[in-house]
């Protein structure tokens, strides 16, 4: 039923998170309500830690991918565990600093970051800056040429690999609109433009080959692929850099179902890899990063609901109406993400009840999961969708003019509100 040990039942037969009763929760802070669990997020956190000291003997860090779910509290979590931090945008970078993290383990990435956002990144002293693309690198040479200082970057490679995942969430091949091919030499012509520029030193290289990856050889591959193109600009151009980051991408469950490789086997296969070319190719292995960012908060969110209106349509369906939908989780609208559901406070009775979970949105296709078992509802229950840790909040919009849920963290029994809920002034403070 769980799919993770962060949740429990209670003697009530309610379901637990991090020792907190989720039926009291919802009654304490309302519904809709996203809860993130730190206890979990911690533990993931010293997982991918002490990875890097087995296979790496400390030689690499682990980034949090902030987009996963951003807000100070994350931020000032995963940086005390020792985690640097990826950014995407002058939004998350800006959270980032008013969190306290220091902008040397920043690292700033994206497809398309505007004048804004370079010389904010520069002028917060932002420690790598991932290039995308051409006029990006020669926008930073300007800038930093203005500025007098040299910008430490690396630089986006796609390295062809197709990781079997869902198109949309798939970066890796020639056809994205991220980085710089191998396959037709860009890579190379591009690095050799960023080691002639005087006011940017190119110190790696970064690769993201996908999201919501159940296998391991895609990621052993990409490793491979991207040290042989390490080796080259070494051995052709006399350039050594000093570290790789092989991004992120590792799967999680969704559903108990789900085919989820434990972390520490990733870290372990990819890291034989890294270590065989390097031995083969004679170089020093580089400081390595990668990139979790749905692996370390998903599994350690859910979002509770109330019941409302249940409708049956005769030999068609059950819609079991909930105080929440596309508005602030978006995901299954876009692709039809799978997720858990149960009632919080029925827990311990059978889940034979099919059920369409539809949300409040003025949209047909506002829906949260199409013919799934749950405990039979009535109106008035508390409904938990697992795993909503990651791009939930991040995706929520104010659609229909639907205020944004507040965020708890839990820990230990404790609850304490990390984001506020919006209300309707908020909905309205910047129309004029």
């Amino acid at each position: 039923m769980f799919v993770s040990d962060c949740y429990n039942v209670n003697e009530k037969g309610h379901l637990t998170i991090s020792g907190c009763d989720t039926v009291e929760l919802a009654e304490k802070y309302g519904t809709a309500l996203y809860v993130m669990s730190e206890d979990e997020i911690r533990s993931v956190c010293r997982r991918y830690k002490s990875s890097f000291e087995r296979h790496y003997n400390g030689n690499g860090t682990a980034l949090y991918a902030s987009k996963a779910f951003c807000c100070k509290e994350i931020c000032r979590i995963v940086t005390e565990e020792g985690l640097d931090l990826d950014v995407v945008s002058g939004g998350e970078l800006y959270t980032a600093l008013a969190a306290g993290v220091d902008a040397k383990h920043i690292h700033f990435h994206g497809n398309n970051k505007t004048m804004q956002e370079l010389c904010y990144a520069l002028e917060s002293g932002v420690g790598d800056i991932v290039v995308d693309n051409l006029n990006e690198l020669h926008r930073i040479e300007k800038l930093s040429a203005e500025k007098g200082v040299v910008t430490s970057i690396s630089m986006r490679i796609k390295p062809g690999i197709d990781a079997h995942t869902h198109e949309f969430i798939r970066t890796g091949q020639i056809d994205s609109k991220f980085g710089f091919a191998l396959e037709n030499g860009e890579a190379f012509e591009a690095v050799k433009e960023a080691v002639a520029c005087e006011n940017v030193e190119l110190i790696g290289l970064h690769c993201h080959i996908g999201s919501q990856i159940f296998d391991k050889a895609p990621f052993v591959l990409a490793a491979q692929v991207m040290l042989k193109f390490y080796n080259k600009i070494h051995t052709e151009l006399g350039k050594t850099l000093t570290h790789l980051n092989l991004g992120g991408g590792f799967g999680v469950k969704y559903k108990e179902a789900d085919a989820a490789v434990p972390y520490e086997d990733y870290m372990s296969d990819v890291s034989e890899a890294v270590h065989a070319a390097c031995k083969e190719y004679g170089i020093q292995v580089p400081y390595i990063y990668i990139e979790p960012g749905r692996s370390i908060v998903c599994e350690a969110g859910l979002t509770l609901y109330t019941v409302g209106d249940i409708k049956t349509i005769p030999n068609v369906r059950t819609y079991v109406a909930i105080d929440g939908g596309m508005y602030e989780n978006p995901r299954y609208a876009l692709y039809q993400s799978d997720y858990t559901c149960l009632i919080a406070n029925k827990v311990n009775e059978p889940a034979d009840f099919t059920a369409t979970i539809a949300g409040k949105c003025c949209e047909s296709g506002d829906l949260i999961q199409e013919n799934t078992l749950i405990q039979k509802p009535e109106v008035g229950d508390i409904l938990a969708v697992l795993s909503t840790g990651a791009y939930n909040y991040s995706m929520a919009s104010n659609y229909n003019r639907n205020t944004r849920p507040p965020v708890v963290m839990v820990r230990g029994g404790e609850s304490r509100v990390i984001i506020k809920g919006e209300t309707y002034e908020d909905l309205v403070r910047n129309d004029v």
